[in-house]
């Protein structure tokens, strides 16, 4: 493969990564649409904060085990998907799908990376 695709490749993953990490942050700020005090609101941010940080520590790994990366956002994609089908549909076809499509672009850039290799 060309170099510009590798590296477009490679990148693609990360990217979209921290820009999902980052789109699910901001669904954490309806919580200040509350006025319950500033200890239950913290609690709450701390509550709807935790998917985010999960993906952040599934991006920390992927980025070095492109592998388990891809392992890990599909099985987060899946879970996701089958905890919140029954009730909200639309939910899971956002959320999921990105992830599922994270999990396919570490997926393919790790094929690339184990691609056979030249005989030198």
């Amino acid at each position: 493969m060309s170099p510009v695709f590798h590296r477009l490749l490679f990148w693609s993953a990360r990217v979209l990564s921290i820009a999902l990490i980052g789109l699910l942050s901001l669904f954490a700020l309806d919580v200040f649409q509350e006025y319950h005090g500033f200890g239950k609101v913290l609690v709450a941010l701390a509550i709807h904060l935790i998917p985010t940080f999960l993906l952040l520590a599934i991006s920390l790994v992927a980025w070095r085990r492109e592998w388990l990366g891809a392992l890990l956002f599909a099985a987060a994609g899946a879970g996701y998907a089958i905890s919140v089908l029954p009730k909200h549909p639309s939910w899971a076809a956002i959320v999921s799908l990105p992830l599922l499509l994270i999990a396919a672009l570490y997926f393919a850039s790790w094929m690339e990376h184990a691609g056979p290799r030249p005989v030198h």
